[in-house]
Parts: structure tokens; sequence; C-alpha cells
């Protein structure tokens, strides 16, 4: 064998090779760890939908980011799991989505969607912009949704849209939507009014209301909001009025329905 050159010229080349592999192995195990490549810096960058903003955090604070960079970050700019760092921020209760990519040589980038609410959902959660259900705890004057499954809050937040914008000429806005588990919608205005809209043509029994409301429904009481609408009959309403105030004499409890 020692005077097969070509052998040991295979053979050199082989234990060659096997050394530079070791070599980069240990370079690469040197790398990926501290204190080489630290992470200096988070930048957080905030989207509103699909459109990127340059603007501040309205419900996550700084100290919650500055918490989760400290705790869940681990490994350095090349052994960062991006991964486990946006499954973190995702948990954070505000956070609808992120993304996150590194930026040479030391930071990270981190874009934050944050839950926009639109709504409570029952008395336990609310519902964002996309119809989504989430739960944080919340102080806040916005409409509630309730339906028959969680499931329901997108369709639920869908028609709270469209109800608006036919009640928009009224300047009369939707306080509580329900949708009952036979799929029937009920919803009360701003002004406490109950609008009982049925399972069926439900827009355009709304925009009727809409229609006829100055010419007739707001002329039946000038003092306070009606108590209630059906409008599920096909050629009028049937209206429940507001008991009228009992300090009134000789008018407490007078009701009168039509």
């Amino acid at each position: 064998m020692w005077n097969n050159y070509q052998a040991l010229n295979l053979l050199s080349k082989i234990l060659l090779t096997l050394v530079a592999i070791t070599a980069l192995y240990a370079i690469s195990l040197r790398l990926i760890k501290p204190p080489l490549f630290p992470i200096k810096e988070v930048n957080i960058q905030i989207v509103n939908g699909l459109e990127t903003e340059d603007k501040e955090l309205q419900n996550i604070t700084r100290e919650q980011i500055e918490h989760l960079a400290r705790n869940e970050i681990k490994g350095n700019f090349i052994s960062v799991d991006l991964t486990e760092v946006r499954e973190a921020f995702i948990k954070l209760p505000w956070v609808r989505d992120a993304k996150v990519n590194r930026e040479w040589p030391h930071g990270l980038n981190v874009t934050l969607e944050e839950h926009q609410a639109l709504a409570y959902w029952g008395s336990h959660a609310l519902v964002n912009i996309y119809g989504e259900v989430f739960r944080v705890t919340v102080d806040r004057d916005l409409p509630i949704f309730t339906g028959p499954k969680e499931a329901s809050a997108q369709e639920v937040a869908q028609q709270y849209r469209r109800f608006s914008q036919i009640l928009a000429p009224l300047q009369q806005s939707i306080a509580e939507i329900n949708l009952t588990p036979r799929y029937a919608w009920r919803i009360q205005l701003n002004t406490g009014t109950i609008l009982e809209l049925g399972r069926n043509e439900i827009e355009e029994r709304l925009t009727r209301y809409v229609l006829v409301y100055n010419h007739s429904i707001a002329r039946l009481n000038q003092q306070e909001p009606l108590a209630y609408v059906d409008l599920r009959y096909p050629n009028g309403f049937a209206i429940r009025m507001p008991e009228i105030i009992k300090h009134v004499p000789h008018k407490s409890g007078l009701r009168r329905e039509t």
C-alpha cells in the first residue's frame, strides 16, 4: 500500500477533509454560543391589518416586551430560534400576530399586530375587527355581541357593520346585538330601544324601520325612546311604548301596545 501513490493520495485527501469538517464543526459550535454575536436590540414595528404604520403600542406595554426579551429570547444572533420567539410574542394577550426576523449583526426585528377591539363577546371576552374572539381584561365603552357559539362572532361582526351603516341616517348606534340559537337577530340601540329582526330579510326590515322612523315611529312618543319594535311583520311594526315616568301624577305604569 505504501508504494501505491494513488491510494496514499486518496487517503491524504480523506484525512484533510475530515480535519476540515472537524475544524468547521468546532468553529460553528463556538459561533453559536454566547458571547459571540449577542442579540443587543429588539426592534418593534406595529402594523394595523395589512398596512405597516409607525405608531405607538396601544395595549402592549414596553415592560411586557422587555420582560419577554429577557426571559424568552435565548441564544445569540445565529442560534436564536425565531419560531420560539414568535410564539412567545403571540402569547401576549393583545397580540393578534407576530413576525420575527434577524437584522445583522446583532438585532431582531419584530412586527406586531395588536388586536383592535370591536365589541365584547358576552361578559367574558372581546371580539376584534376580524370577528375573532380573544380574552383580555378591559374596561371600555363597547357594544356587546352574543351568539350561540364563539364561531358565530365573525358573522355577528359582519352584520354589526351592515346594521350600523343602515342606522347611520338616524344617528342611532347599536349597544347590543344578539344572534339566538335559532339564528334570529335582535339589536338594542344606544337609545334603549330593542329591535326584533327575526331570521329572514333582516336588512330589509331594518331599512324599512329607518325609512319610516322620522315620519311615523318618532312621532309616537316625543319624550322617551320606544321600548320595543317588532319588525317581523310583513306590512307594519308592533311597537311597545316605554313606561311613563312614575313621578308623573295618575300616569304611573301606563303602557300601550300596538
